[in-house]
């Protein structure tokens, strides 16, 4: 099988100060098939790969400015799994060959034959996650996941080499990224894609639950076991576990996952006898476990078993370019689901929606898109109603702290409007002291004699 055909329609970047060298390279790509990027400069070819993500890079080695190497060491330590081809000559090959014990792929030394190169570039793309994938059903296990930001295509290249075996994963970001998916496309691209992928959230089960939700439990274990339950883990049996904010687990439950992780067998509560244990664990988690490791609330052990692999999801805001892509393809969802002609957003619409902070990241866009196809009644969702819709959102995804704080305002304002300012009484009717009481109209800057001087005006 020829080069071509094993690596269809694969993009190379070619990088290369001479001109005459950089056009007879991309001839030779082309001809045999790939779609070929050049670029007249390292420098060029590091805005290049902020832009658009190939499959392989060739770069000569010597050029003017940053050099070859200084492009390897910045690729390599960006973008570890893209492989890098060197050209070099004579004189360069023993940095050359110094340079693939820290990661270079391979080098060709110059005056190079075409056969040589194309064994090199299809050797190069065969442990490219990007390149080894075709379109089609082989791209189905990351299905879910809409993207076009070089960041989520390196996590989902790390992601595919990662599902190959059997290590610990643990995914972070913030709430809303879509932790889940990727663990879902883990799963998919593994060799357990046929066994179940069970998920469980770990903040979300009362604590008293959650050991024999993960570990199952026998008849008559507590009051309520009626009847033997296989728990979490039992249940995904040759499959993959999905601990969703494993960060929230109670540190004595923390111990009890531990001894599972190491023994690879589990304990039902109230049994004696342990069942081994086949599942790939997947953790996800919104905290920082070094600083909840730190505070005392994370066990430092039970993070190196779970943090064989970390791969850390950046928010929507630092991955605009997804932006048009979700929200288009969230509207034709959400247009077919509400049987709604809305087919489109204005252009000011599009702006506002790259524009906006989206502190709860793809969910928040997903909830913002949803809302806006409900209430629009024309074919193009308009900029004010973006604007509103997104206003909506960022009020019901305020933190905790400042929803308190609002409210506490607002309890303040009424309770005082009632007693037409007179602070002993409004203190009394809070069951405050009245200091304490001060303290918090200060804190809030709210002047009680404002509340009686607008009792007073005539209505």
């Amino acid at each position: 099988m020829s080069a071509t055909q094993q690596t269809p329609a694969r993009r190379i970047l070619i990088v290369d100060d001479d001109a005459d060298l950089l056009q007879l390279l991309s001839m030779r790509l082309r001809s045999a098939g790939f779609e070929v990027d050049t670029a007249n400069s390292a420098e060029a070819a590091i805005n290049s790969l902020d832009i658009s993500r190939p499959h392989l890079v060739i770069t000569d080695m010597r050029m003017q400015g940053m050099d070859g190497m200084a492009l390897f060491e910045h690729i390599h330590k960006s973008i570890p799994t893209l492989p890098v081809i060197m050209l070099t000559a004579h004189g360069t090959i023993p940095d050359a060959v110094e340079a693939t014990q820290r990661g270079l792929f391979g080098y060709l030394t110059k005056p190079f034959d075409s056969k040589v190169l194309l064994d090199q570039v299809a050797k190069a793309l065969q442990i490219s996650f990007a390149a080894a994938v075709p379109p089609g059903k082989a791209n189905d296990w990351r299905a879910g996941i809409i993207t076009q930001s070089p960041v989520m295509e390196d996590i989902l290249t790390k992601a595919k080499l990662v599902a190959e075996g059997d290590a610990s994963v643990l995914i972070c970001g913030e709430s809303g990224t879509g932790k889940e998916l990727l663990a879902h496309a883990i799963h998919n691209a593994s060799p357990r894609a046929q066994q179940p992928f069970v998920a469980i959230n770990c903040a979300a089960i009362p604590e008293q639950l959650l050991e024999s939700e993960l570990f199952g439990h026998v008849k008559g274990a507590f009051t309520g076991a009626v009847r033997d339950h296989k728990g979490l883990f039992q249940s995904a049996m040759g499959g993959t576990v999905f601990l969703d904010e494993i960060g929230d687990m109670p540190l004595v439950l923390q111990g009890k996952l531990l001894r599972v992780l190491q023994e690879k067998q589990v304990t039902p509560v109230g049994a004696t006898q342990s069942v081994p244990l086949d599942v790939r664990i997947i953790s996800a988690t919104h905290r920082n476990l070094s600083a909840e490791i730190a505070a005392g609330n994370f066990r430092e052990d039970i993070y190196y078993r779970l943090n064989v692999v970390e791969l850390a999801i950046p928010p929507l805001s630092r991955r605009r370019e997804d932006i048009p892509l979700l929200a288009k393809h969230f509207l034709a969802v959400l247009a077919e689901k509400y049987n709604r002609k809305t087919n489109g957003f204005s252009a000011e619409a599009m702006e506002t929606l790259i524009s906006a902070p989206w502190p709860g990241n793809v969910r928040q866009l997903l909830n913002v898109v949803e809302r806006s196809v409900v209430l629009s009644t024309a074919p193009l969702i308009s900029s004010v109603l973006v604007q509103q819709t997104i206003h909506k959102e960022e009020e019901m995804l305020m933190s905790l702290e400042e929803a308190k704080s609002r409210f506490e305002r607002d309890y303040l304002i009424r309770i005082l409007k009632i007693t037409e300012g007179n602070v002993t009484q409004a203190a009394k009717l809070s069951k405050r002291n009245r200091t304490e009481f001060y303290k918090l109209l200060q804190k809030h800057q709210l002047n009680p004699s404002l509340i009686r001087q607008s009792q007073d005006l005539p209505t």
